[in-house]
C-alpha cells in the first residue's frame, strides 16, 4: 500500500516496549488516598493492575507514559488514535498531556472494556475532552497529536476493587 501526501503514515507503538524509566504510577496516594497499582511488561502487552479504594478520600489509580510518537506540526496531523486493550469490563480513560509536568490539564477520552476480550478503541482527535482533576476545561486549544508529550491510563469514577487491563498497542493514523 502506498502513502500519498493526504494520508499520514500509520504509526504503531507496542506498550511492552516501555522501559522502567518510561512510565510512572500516579495514584490517589498523592493526596492521601489508599489506591495502589503497578505496571508489568509481558510478552505481548503491558499489564496495568491494582486496586481502587475510596478510603481516605481516594478513588483513582493511573499510569503515565512517554508519548512515543514524534510528529511535525503540519496541517496533515493524524486524526485518529487506535488503542488495543484487553480489559476487565471496567471503564478507563486514555489521557494525553501536552506538557511534561506532573500536574496540569489532560485531554481525556473515556472507554469501556469488555471482560476478557481484546478490543480496539477508535478515538478521533476531536473526541478528547480537556480536563483538570475531573473537571471539564473551557477555552483550551484543540488537541494536536504533535503537541502531546505524555499519555496515560486512569481508572476512577467510584470503580472500587481490583482492576486489570492489558495495553497491547497504540497507533496514530
Amino acid at each position: 500500500m502506498t502513502n500519498n501526501s493526504d494520508t499520514p503514515a500509520l504509526q504503531v507503538f507496542k506498550f511492552n516496549q516501555l522501559q522502567d524509566n518510561q512510565h510512572m504510577i500516579v495514584n490517589d496516594s498523592v493526596m492521601g488516598g489508599r489506591s495502589d497499582s503497578e505496571m508489568a511488561m509481558q510478552n505481548d502487552a503491558a499489564l496495568y493492575t491494582g486496586k481502587v479504594s475510596l478510603e481516605n478520600n481516594g478513588g483513582f489509580a493511573s499510569v503515565r507514559m512517554i508519548w512515543p510518537f514524534e510528529l511535525a506540526d503540519t496541517k496533515d496531523q493524524p486524526k485518529v488514535v487506535r488503542l488495543n486493550v484487553k480489559g476487565d469490563g471496567k471503564s478507563y480513560q486514555l489521557r494525553l498531556r501536552t506538557n511534561r509536568g506532573f500536574d496540569g490539564a489532560a485531554y481525556s477520552y473515556q472507554f469501556d472494556t469488555i471482560k476478557d476480550q481484546q478490543q480496539t478503541i477508535y478515538i478521533p482527535v476531536d473526541q478528547f475532552i480537556p480536563t483538570f482533576r475531573g473537571r471539564v476545561l473551557r477555552d483550551m486549544p484543540k488537541l494536536k497529536f504533535s503537541d502531546v508529550r505524555q499519555m496515560g491510563v486512569l481508572i476512577a469514577d467510584y470503580q472500587t476493587g481490583d482492576f486489570a487491563i492489558e495495553l497491547h498497542y497504540i497507533t496514530l493514523q
